[in-house]
């Protein structure tokens, strides 16, 4: 999955499961969503923009930690929103964007035996790697699962639901607006949640792994699904639960 974009140390906030008050609803519901879409979109950045040192067969050591990249997200969140995770006592829901960041930081720490392997030049981490298990991270800090997912997914974990499979075709509509966020208040195994979905397009950095010639195995091996760049590429899925 593309998209077209751009230390956790002494914060001592205990994470616990997300569930919101009734006074979170509304409005302030999506608005974390946004948020937390927006960290995990900065980190695919900060990976992509690394992929190059990442892949270094030469080199050992890259400095690209979770401490790095904890920092990277927390100042571009901050330029992006205004909001200042470095000083979370005063942020509105500092828990859950905190747990967003931990998870990034956990999943970059605990590929370092992968990043700094010399000798071997593709890893493996890409964006999209390091997106399913921040997720994965996420929903075992939180009960919130946050997921990448298109009609044609590559991993078995980004296979669409039924409520995902519905809104794909929507986004993939050419009348739906290009780039509008869809959120509904709906219900999973019996409890209340919001399911919020944000469109992705393939960007020119997809287009090696997921462009032309269609059916051409990319360097996963995988076979190429025959993008152009802008074409509707799949979404961000992120279920909150509610109270």
């Amino acid at each position: 999955m593309c998209r077209q974009v751009p230390r956790m140390v002494g914060l001592g906030i205990a994470i616990l499961s997300l569930v919101w008050s009734t006074s979170t609803r509304a409005a302030n519901e999506t608005e974390i969503a946004e948020h937390l879409i927006e960290l995990v979109n900065i980190g695919r950045t900060v990976v992509l923009e690394h992929q190059a040192t990442i892949n270094d067969a030469a080199k050992a050591d890259k400095g690209f930690t979770g401490e790095f990249m904890a920092d990277e997200v927390m100042e571009r969140f901050k330029k992006k929103t205004k909001i200042d995770l470095r000083i979370p006592n005063v942020v509105p829901h500092a828990n859950t964007y905190v747990a967003m960041l931990e998870a990034e930081r956990e999943v970059v720490d605990e590929a370092q035996p992968v990043i700094n392997r010399q000798g071997v030049g593709f890893k493996g981490f890409l964006h999209a790697v390091f997106a399913r298990r921040v997720g994965e991270h996420f929903y075992q800090k939180t009960g919130a699962r946050m997921k990448l997912t298109g009609i044609d997914y590559r991993n078995s974990r980004s296979k669409p639901d039924d409520f995902e499979l519905e809104v794909l075709r929507m986004f993939s509509d050419q009348r739906h607006p290009k780039g509008q966020v869809y959120a509904r208040n709906t219900m999973v195994d019996g409890r209340p949640v919001l399911r919020v979905m944000d469109p992705e397009y393939a960007a020119v950095s997809c287009l090696s792994c997921h462009g032309v010639p269609k059916g051409e195995r990319d360097i996963t091996g995988m076979k190429k699904e025959g993008w152009k760049e802008g074409e509707f590429a799949g979404a961000i899925s992120l279920v909150l639960p509610l109270k």
